[in-house]
């Protein structure tokens, strides 16, 4: 039946897909249930899914507290446009575990929060140049979809005038030598910057790379973003910022931030920026930044974020999702060790590379990979249960809903597929 849904899906979706990166060859998997760690495609096949909706699901499918607080505000107020009060408990609450957040604005996803957090760091600094990190992703605006995919001297995607990135100058990952060089004698308004490259292959950035990056935007006067997106409520209850002990100026966030299964994302910073929104200070729009949107703090998405926050709050979680992540990585390049794979990641984060050096940016993870063993890798493991995507990036989202043997059943997949491959 998948095969019949993707011959029916191409009729109306280019490639039969929303989303190309869900594609998989010779065709996608259809998923119409889930259940905590696990999905059901329709021919009614169980897979462990260890790709948890983009990584959104922190708590795996189907979380009761945050399910149960949607279905009763569904019935009360699924959207409004109207300001209400589960977008000020948000707000309370998502200032409370954000070190860097002093004032918040909530979107409607990461993309949105990037592009709105960038508009609002030219508009307090007065300045047009933005640094962006090479490998990084941060949506689809314009400003930053360059220098994504590797080689990063090709364009990302079409459609993108050279006057929409202009004003992006790509910095280097894990190389604040090369940043200092790149940026010399310009005027950046900010820097973005993922503190664990997502779509990159879960890549850390080194400790002392964040504190000069730090650095650097204090003296030069430059807003230094933190794309916590993915890192954000997942590395810990106060996202990567906390666990690094480096606080940016603004953070974008998304994922968790609206409880998970809900369209949803927030920027956030200190107050002296975030107050060149308010138009109560600022009343005339031409003195001010402008944020808003139709679905721009629904309470149902809100509510949904801050039942997952405040649970998120209490800490249990991380180290279990800690252990389970770093079980993965040691067991997995242990299983591995015949193709001297690279095993990157941190906390809950595990990324496969098949690659001859260990990868510190996108180059390294990327100029010597085995691509072709790389699929043939997201092969077996689906015919061993284990769905993740892309097929080309083996990325591995670890839940709490994941339990030790779901992690070993992982390991005992690659390993398999370690024995079968023929050298």
């Amino acid at each position: 039946m998948n095969y019949e849904f993707f011959e029916e899906a191409q009729k109306y979706l280019p490639g039969g897909v929303t989303y190309s990166v869900r594609s998989l060859d010779p065709f996608p998997v259809y998923i119409e249930r889930s259940d905590r760690a696990y999905v059901w495609d329709v021919r009614g096949n169980r897979y462990i899914d260890f790709w948890m909706g983009h990584g959104a699901l922190l708590m795996g499918h189907g979380y009761r507290p945050v399910i149960e607080a949607a279905s009763e505000q569904i019935w009360t107020a699924a959207h409004l446009g109207y300001p209400n009060p589960w977008e000020v408990k948000w707000a309370k609450q998502v200032c409370s575990m954000v070190p860097s957040a002093q004032k918040v604005r909530p979107t409607n996803s990461g993309t949105e929060a990037n592009m709105y957090a960038v508009r609002t760091a030219r508009g307090f600094t007065g300045r047009k140049l933005v640094g962006k990190i090479e490998g990084g992703w941060h949506g689809g605006y314009d400003a930053l979809q360059i220098g994504v995919t590797y080689p990063i001297d090709k364009p990302s995607t079409l459609g993108l005038p050279d006057e929409t990135t202009v004003n992006t100058i790509l910095l280097p990952f894990n190389d604040l030598d090369g940043v200092e060089k790149r940026i010399k004698n310009k005027q950046l308004a900010a820097i973005v910057v993922e503190p664990v490259l997502g779509a990159g292959g879960f890549i850390p950035a080194e400790p002392d790379y964040l504190k000069g990056l730090r650095e650097l935007c204090d003296r030069e006067g430059v807003v230094l973003i933190f794309d916590e997106v993915i890192t954000g409520f997942r590395l810990s209850a106060g996202g990567a910022q906390k666990l690094y002990g480096v606080i940016p100026d603004m953070t974008v966030l998304g994922k968790c931030v609206g409880g998970g299964p809900f369209p949803s994302g927030a920027f956030c910073g200190r107050s002296e920026i975030m107050d060149v929104l308010d138009h109560l200070k600022r009343p005339k729009p031409y003195t001010r930044v402008f944020h808003g949107g139709t679905y721009s703090g629904n309470p149902l998405a809100m509510r949904a974020g801050y039942v997952l926050m405040k649970e998120l709050e209490k800490g249990d979680v991380y180290p279990v999702l800690s252990s389970l992540g770093e079980r993965a990585r040691r067991s997995l390049e242990e299983a591995l060790e015949k193709f001297e794979a690279h095993i990157t990641g941190v906390g809950s984060l595990v990324c496969v590379h098949f690659t001859k050096e260990k990868p510190v940016d996108i180059h390294t993870a990327n100029r010597t990979k085995d691509l072709k063993l790389t699929t043939e890798f997201s092969k077996h493991m689906l015919s061993e249960g284990i769905l993740y995507i892309p097929p080309y990036n083996p990325h591995f989202f670890i839940s709490a809903a994941h339990s030790v043997e779901d992690v070993d059943k992982l390991v005992e997949a690659a390993a398999n597929f370690a024995k079968k491959h023929r050298s």
